[in-house]
């Protein structure tokens, strides 16, 4: 994002975390309005110019959302009155929004990201699957349906309100990409991140107790680990957390082993 958006989104996600009332219809308003806003140029383009006044805005989103709760219309509002970078990015910034709105209503420990993340392995393990998600050609209403039959008693109501949104709008993203940075919202949202483990086996509860909280201490930040079993890594852990990667797998020190007497 640009450097006004990040200032936008900032004070944006202040309001809303100040906000009363925030609940999953709040979330799921706003992710409906950045869906309307993205479909409509014109909408678009008037809600992030900063030369259209904060008062024709407010009007405007009055007469389009006019239902929207009082959470919702609040931060909604705010947002729009302030500067962003691009029509696009006022968009972005309004989505992440909705899926903060969705975490933080859930709670801290509701464990959003974890059924994110599994969808997204069950996703990237069904080429069928993956494109019928994630295809232009299917209607959002569509692929929505398909995502309500499948997360239907496996997902909590928020990690589906989620998921159906960012089927309905990729806007050029894959749908690995968009519940991966979802979960990134939702963790963030705790005041958390992601830590993905590859393990070469399953690893015990007590196990990954006692990883979180070498990580988390590591790290300065509470930690939610994702977990990925892989026999061909031989043993040991392979750790990522955003851009940083700790590799202690056998499979890795062999590899490297090679290297160095190939060299």
């Amino acid at each position: 994002m640009g450097s006004a958006s990040r200032v936008a989104l900032q004070s944006a996600t202040q309001q809303l975390s100040g906000a009363t009332g925030v609940n999953l219809a709040t979330g799921e308003q706003l992710l409906a309005a950045s869906r309307a806003i993205e479909s409509s140029a014109q909408l678009r383009s008037a809600l992030a110019d900063p030369a259209v006044e904060s008062a024709r805005k407010s009007g405007l989103l009055t007469a389009i959302f006019g239902s929207l709760d009082g959470a919702a219309s609040q931060v909604l509002t705010g947002a729009v009155s302030s500067r962003w970078s691009s029509p696009d990015e006022l968009v972005d910034g309004i989505e992440q929004l909705g899926i903060r709105a969705i975490a933080q209503a859930a709670g801290a420990d509701a464990g959003i990201e974890g059924e994110l993340f599994a969808f997204g392995r069950a996703v990237s393990s069904d080429n069928e699957l993956e494109l019928a998600v994630g295809s232009k050609l299917g209607s959002p209403e569509a692929k929505a349906a398909l995502v309500d039959t499948l997360l239907a008693g496996k997902a909590q109501p928020a990690t589906a309100a989620i998921v159906r949104h960012l089927v309905q709008s990729p806007r050029g993203r894959r749908i690995g990409q968009l519940l991966r940075g979802a979960a990134d919202i939702v963790a963030d949202t705790a005041g958390a991140r992601i830590a993905t483990v590859t393990s070469a086996a399953p690893l015990t509860a007590a196990q990954l107790t006692a990883l979180e909280k070498t990580l988390g201490a590591r790290y300065g930040q509470a930690l939610r680990i994702n977990l990925i079993t892989d026999p061909t890594i031989v043993g040991g852990l392979r750790v990522q957390i955003g851009d940083d990667v700790i590799d202690g797998t056998v499979a890795a020190r062999l590899a490297d082993l090679r290297i160095r007497l190939a060299g």
